[in-house]
């Protein structure tokens, strides 16, 4: 995907979490996007970890998008600076445009949406649906533990080794950005491994 990047979407949290750390790593996320010249795709909220690092990104430059559903825009609290601001009217809407209009995705900490959002587009990426690269940006051990359930779900013959791959681990903001830059997905033909039936 060497030179051929334009719009990263970043998936994270709607609250700040509990340590300054992650708000640091969004607002460095959000100023490298821009310093490279890339766009910003994210889920649109003003609030939390979305909020810091669409202003960041917007500091420096960059086009932003926000993409979020009806529903949450109140929750969520809409981030009216955004360059646009796309309102959807469910969930599935959102995941699949913020996905047409990247090529690659950045995960920050997060809760249960942001899980949710990377483990569809790694399953995505798995089916061959896309070919596009899924970096978790691991501030401080955040994501440790997630990589080693990652890893068991290998060891128990449920997820293939190759396909475990498709989720990728950076320390900094800017490495993330260089793995989904340089990003090659697995050929990998067969997903699931045939069970003969008795």
């Amino acid at each position: 995907m060497t030179g051929n990047m334009k719009g990263v979407c970043v998936f994270c949290g709607a609250n700040p979490g509990n340590r300054p750390e992650y708000a640091d790593a969004a607002r460095t996320l959000g100023h490298a996007i821009a310093a490279r010249g890339l766009n910003l795709v994210y889920g649109g909220g003003k609030v939390g970890l979305m909020g810091v690092v669409a202003d960041a990104a917007l500091e420096g430059g960059a086009r932003v998008d926000g993409v979020i559903p009806e529903n949450l825009m109140n929750r969520e609290l809409g981030h009216g600076s955004v360059t646009q601001l796309h309102v959807v009217g469910s969930m599935h809407e959102r995941k699949a445009m913020m996905a047409e209009l990247s090529d690659g995705f950045v995960v920050l900490p997060g809760g249960f949406g942001t899980l949710e959002e990377a483990f569809e587009v790694l399953t995505w990426g798995q089916l061959g649906l896309h070919r596009k690269g899924v970096v978790f940006l691991d501030v401080d051990g955040f994501w440790s533990r997630l990589f080693d359930m990652i890893r068991g779900m290998e060891a128990e013959g449920f997820v293939r080794p190759e396909h475990g791959m498709i989720a990728m681990r950076a320390d900094t903001p800017e490495q993330a950005l260089d793995i989904l830059a340089n990003y090659r997905p697995p050929e990998v033909t067969r997903w699931i491994e045939r069970v003969a039936q008795a």
